[in-house]
């Protein structure tokens, strides 16, 4: 179901803080021509937080329609309230999204039962299930025993790893073997965590550079790690810099310094600071990318 690289599309705004549905729509062009398995609308890269909640279900709805079935479309119709992420993932479902992308509720920290019964309830969607881990994001990693008896249910078929650690997908697949597809959720990560068995990566980067992460996963993907370190290696400073801020303030920045997006956020995010900045620059200068 989960395999090659994804996208965690940024939403692009215009100078008056709308969303830019013709920026949208260029950037899920270039996301095709690029050769990416799917995008992921809407999700933490997509600064969800701040959209409203019929900008949620209309930048899903678009994002459908202008993929036009040339990838996947995994919708981020993730909340920390079961009841909201069900309707989410309805709305999602009915507008033609291949899968969701689902977080592990936020804020309020459930226990183990309570994650369970979250994605299971989602689940009953009928929307494949891409669940998502990062807890430096939520505050709760999703357990072990957990995925087990999720990975029991017809609708959840993969796993989002962002939690900083390689050594979840040797973990993961030792408890389940492959009964859940596993993409990495940080650049950086993803050679080591597809040495262990992962099948790609949900990646930043590939808002700035789809075709090289393509690449180097593909590469992976026939096992050719040796080419596929080539790319990392040359990619290593573009990922660690695309964090040097927290996500999206650094990757919005790259694309307007590329010209393919206008760097506009919505508060509490804010632009960069002019040290980041210059940083930001300096590599995506040496990697070919700066206007």
């Amino acid at each position: 179901m989960f395999q090659g690289t994804y996208t965690a599309l940024i939403t692009p705004f215009n100078r008056d803080g709308s969303v830019d549905y013709g920026c949208l729509r260029a950037l899920v062009d270039q996301q095709a021509a690029a050769g990416i398995a799917g995008v992921c609308p809407v999700g933490t890269t997509g600064e969800s937080p701040t959209l409203d909640y019929e900008e949620h279900a209309q930048v899903i709805r678009k994002t459908v329609e202008y993929a036009a079935g040339r990838m996947q479309v995994v919708a981020g119709t993730g909340a920390n309230s079961t009841r909201e992420a069900v309707e989410l993932t309805r709305h999602a479902k009915e507008d033609g999204a291949d899968a969701t992308l689902q977080i592990a509720p936020y804020y309020n920290k459930p226990s183990p039962e309570g994650l369970y019964r979250h994605f299971a309830e989602v689940a009953e969607v009928g929307l494949p299930v891409l669940l998502y881990n990062a807890p430096g994001r939520t505050a709760r990693d999703i357990p072990v025993p957990v995925l087990r008896r999720l990975a029991a249910h017809d609708a959840v078929k993969g796993i989002k790893e962002a939690a900083g650690d390689a050594n979840r997908v040797n973990l993961i697949r030792a408890a389940i073997g492959d009964r859940l597809d596993i993409l990495s959720g940080d650049d950086s990560l993803t050679l080591p965590m597809m040495a262990a068995g992962a099948k790609g990566v949900v990646s930043v980067a590939s808002n700035v550079v789809p075709a090289e992460i393509v690449k180097m996963v593909n590469l992976a993907l026939a096992n050719d790690f040796a080419g596929a370190l080539a790319v990392h290696t040359r990619l290593l400073n573009l990922f660690a810099d695309l964090f040097i801020e927290v996500n999206p303030v650094p990757v919005k920045a790259a694309m307007a310094m590329a010209g393919t997006a206008e760097e506009v956020y919505r508060l509490p995010l804010c632009e960069l600071l002019p040290e980041h900045r210059l940083q930001l620059e300096r590599t995506l200068r040496e990697l070919g990318i700066a206007q």
